[in-house]
């Protein structure tokens, strides 16, 4: 709890909250709340719920609430409706672009701390349904028996709940797809406490409106998630890893193409720049058996063999070994190097897991820094341009910020990293830098968020996306579903 309290002293003052018509949450409405479920108004309880990951600042909800199940969630929505007062859906506060911010208080409901069960698994529809609040590690965990996993891999241990909410997708996005291609069917309470279902366990419906989509990458603004319907995959009975450094990033980003292009199917296909590397290897030298990587632009690859049959063992190990081979001829056709190729699992974790540290690896470069994310998408064929041309913004404007990303999908981040110490001019340069980028990516048919969402953070850049009509059918859904406006508010647009 004191270091939730820490990232909003470091975070700065929160932002004025805005004047509403919202009722404050007031003694009468905190007994109604505490009818239903836990809660707790302790400072420190109050201040985790108001953080997420990134550099936004801390702004607090005026009660948490602690519920066990769908109906719990609906009973609080109810009596929030009916008072108006503003509600923040709550995982594990992974996200990063201030999605768990209360500017205007009210209620933040946790599904994390309770609403974690697997509740059904069907191995042979390769499917299960879990609670909103368990996450992915737990998820995977509880299927280990059968065989099968959920694929979609953020990096950060997120809820389910949370995945779905924000649009999640990650490293093997390029392989098995998004939180969109995984979610089968959603329970949602709406604002006033109607508990919908967008969808059954059928891997195709064309009846009606496909609810399920709509509420994926809502961000809590048109309701709560409690209910998550996943579709899995075997488990790959053969796993292999490589690493292939080139002189530019653009080298690399062709190379990418080329494996596309040749049916290579990688599992993850990462690109990291070398400002990334240098942050990954000073971040993980104390780690038993980590391999530092040479400071070139590089691709980070993983490749999946999977079986029903043991009998196919040699077959699938010469499988993903052909893969890697492929791999390897393109990657030096684009000039590529020291091409280095493993199927040892703990290699391949330890690679992994560093891999995973970059956000953090990139904090580190300044002393208590913090960062403005990036998170633009493009089309491939866009991706090295765009990429080429921020490196090229970051180096001219003379600010901190390592290029890395799921370059197998086009998604990439660019971590603009800045501390306290940093001056107006250097921070006018570094929101100069992720402007440009942004510009750049719509520019190329892409957009402002591949994966992290809007929140907060990314507000600005939706009009200039989407357009006034695409934004004028969003605020029409959220005007119908939550009429009242307290889901969320001061997410996606004000």
């Amino acid at each position: 709890m004191r270091a939730a309290l820490r990232r909003c002293a470091v975070a700065g003052p929160p932002p004025r909250r805005a004047l509403s018509s919202a009722a404050a949450v007031d003694d009468r409405l905190l007994a109604s709340l505490e009818a239903v479920c836990d809660t707790s108004t302790n400072a420190s309880i109050l201040a985790r719920h108001g953080k997420d990951e990134s550099h936004h600042a801390c702004v607090p909800p005026d009660v948490v609430a602690f519920p066990a199940s769908t109906a719990e969630v609906s009973a609080l929505l109810r009596l929030c409706h009916e008072r108006r007062t503003p509600v923040v859906p709550f995982g594990v506060g992974t996200s990063l672009e201030g999605h768990v911010q209360a500017p205007r208080g009210g209620l933040s409901i946790d599904v994390g701390a309770k609403m974690t069960a697997m509740l059904e698994e069907n191995a042979g529809d390769m499917d299960c349904r879990a609670e909103a609040g368990a996450t992915r590690k737990a998820v995977n965990a509880a299927l280990r028996h059968t065989g099968l996993e959920f694929m979609v891999d953020p990096g950060a241990d997120a809820t389910v709940g949370g995945m779905a909410a924000c649009g999640a997708s990650g490293t093997t996005a390029v392989r098995y797809g998004t939180m969109r291609d995984a979610v089968l069917g959603l329970t949602v309470v709406l604002a006033d406490g109607t508990v919908l279902e967008t969808g059954g366990r059928a891997r195709k419906s064309s009846a009606g409106y496909d609810l399920t989509r709509l509420f994926i990458g809502s961000e809590g603004t048109l309701g709560v998630i409690t209910e998550v319907a996943l579709a899995l995959h075997p488990a790959p009975s053969h796993v292999s890893a490589a690493t292939v450094r080139f002189e530019t990033l653009a080298a690399a980003v062709e190379a990418v193409e080329g494996l596309r292009l040749h049916g290579v199917p990688v599992a993850r296909c990462e690109l990291l720049d070398a400002t990334t590397l240098a942050a990954f290897n000073a971040y993980n030298a104390g780690v038993a058996g980590f391999s530092p990587q040479p400071l070139a632009p590089s691709l980070f690859l993983e490749f999946h063999g999977m079986s029903a049959a043991r009998d196919t063992h040699l077959r699938l190990a010469a499988n993903v070994e052909e893969q890697a081979d492929v791999a390897r001829a393109v990657a030096e056709d684009c000039g590529g190097s020291d091409f280095a190729w493993s199927a040892d699992e703990g290699e391949r974790n330890r690679l992994w897991a560093a891999r995973h540290s970059t956000y953090y690896a990139s904090l580190a470069l300044k002393q208590d820094g913090r960062a403005v994310v990036t998170d633009a998408c493009v089309p491939l064929s866009a991706l090295a341009d765009v990429v080429e041309r921020t490196a090229a913004d970051v180096a001219a404007a003379g600010v901190v910020g390592p290029i890395f990303g799921h370059a197998g999908d086009g998604n990439f981040h660019c971590i603009l990293v800045y501390n306290d110490d940093d001056d107006a001019d250097y921070l006018a340069r570094l929101h100069g830098v992720n402007a440009k980028l942004v510009a750049r990516a719509i520019d190329a048919g892409g957009t402002c968020t591949g994966e992290h969402g809007v929140g907060a953070g990314k507000k600005a850049y939706v009009l200039q996306e989407r357009g006034p009509a695409a934004v004028g059918a969003m605020r029409a859904v959220k005007a119908a579903l939550d009429p009242r406006g307290i889901m969320n508010p001061g997410k996606i647009f004000d």
